[in-house]
């Protein structure tokens, strides 16, 4: 798929979900925003391709190259105040797509915490980010200054919900937290997803009383792979086929991480990391969405535009 037609493929999605399953924009007082919502979203999902080194590279890129498709296209400070305005409506096109892809044939979604360091933790000072971010550990990169993102992944590889904390929440804590929000949604937290009765996890989420207070008070059955020294012992078949589905959650992982540019953000404000996140699930699912219709398996990313 060449730039173009991708870029003309998103504006048309974003734009029939904006005018299907959204409310129309609120009147605000002073001058029409340069961009319409759709045209916000659509600049936003494009923009997190690797491909570009940076914010600043992709505006860059926009201004010498998508001026025909935008033509209002206003000075980057005032895109970013229009992205951090419609943060919510990125989470709900990327779960909106989530659900037009489904589950699959197995209603389980397949959790883990990925790090999303925002500066280096061996930086003296507050930072941007103090009382949001703080310095947490991770088997990926060690000690690291910034967020834990929680995924939930369904067996096929889509994202169905998503969850931000600081880097030194305990994992069971942000797993309880999505689960519970997906039992009694909240409109503070847009991006948790629709809720399943399955959920597969890593010995870090493990825990037999934990395990028994979810089933108890959500009823959901966390299947955990049993951390060392317990009593518990899987044969192996199980193993593998724990491991074989764990492993879809590692890779869609990678791709936010390193094809969208997780890995390096820096951002200035909250609202700024989360509505980038969520341009990246949506960005994922969309290429999930496209791969379908063409008949490609749902996670050959890398190859689906010719730059």
């Amino acid at each position: 798929m060449d730039v173009d037609t991708f870029l003309i493929t998103v504006y048309v999605l974003v734009d029939t979900f904006c005018q299907t399953h959204l409310p129309p924009e609120p009147h605000r007082p002073g001058p029409a925003p340069a961009l319409s919502r759709s045209e916000v979203l659509t600049l936003a999902i494009f923009g997190q391709w690797m491909k570009f080194a940076s914010e600043q590279d992709f505006y860059r890129y926009a201004e010498r190259h998508l001026r025909p498709y935008f033509p209002t296209l206003p000075h980057r400070s005032q895109d970013h105040r229009l992205l951090r305005r419609h943060q919510a409506a990125l989470a709900q096109f990327a779960l909106y797509l989530a659900e037009q892809l489904g589950r699959g044939p197995v209603a389980c979604d397949v959790l883990d915490v990925a790090p999303a360091p925002v500066r280096n933790a061996k930086r003296r000072g507050r930072g941007w980010l103090a009382g949001e971010a703080n310095i947490g550990f991770s088997l990926r990169l060690g000690w690291f200054a910034g967020f834990r993102v929680l995924t939930a992944v369904s067996l096929e590889g889509v994202i169905t919900g998503w969850g931000v904390a600081p880097a030194s929440t305990n994992e069971r804590s942000l797993a309880e937290t999505l689960i519970a929000c997906r039992a009694h949604p909240d409109p503070r937290l847009p991006s948790v997803g629709t809720p399943v009765a399955t959920y597969l996890a890593d010995s870090g989420f493990a825990g037999e009383d934990y395990e028994a207070h979810l089933a108890a008070t959500y009823g959901v059955t966390l299947v955990a792979t049993p951390q060392r020294g317990s009593r518990r012992r899987w044969p192996k078949p199980v193993r593998r086929w724990a491991a074989r589905h764990r492993q879809i959650v590692e890779t869609v992982i990678g791709r936010l991480l390193h094809a969208f540019g997780l890995e390096r953000e820096r951002p200035h404000t909250l609202a700024g990391f989360q509505a980038r996140l969520a341009a990246r699930v949506a960005l994922h699912n969309l290429c999930c969405w496209l791969n379908r219709q063409r008949g490609r398996p749902l996670l050959a990313v890398a190859n689906l535009i010719t730059w």
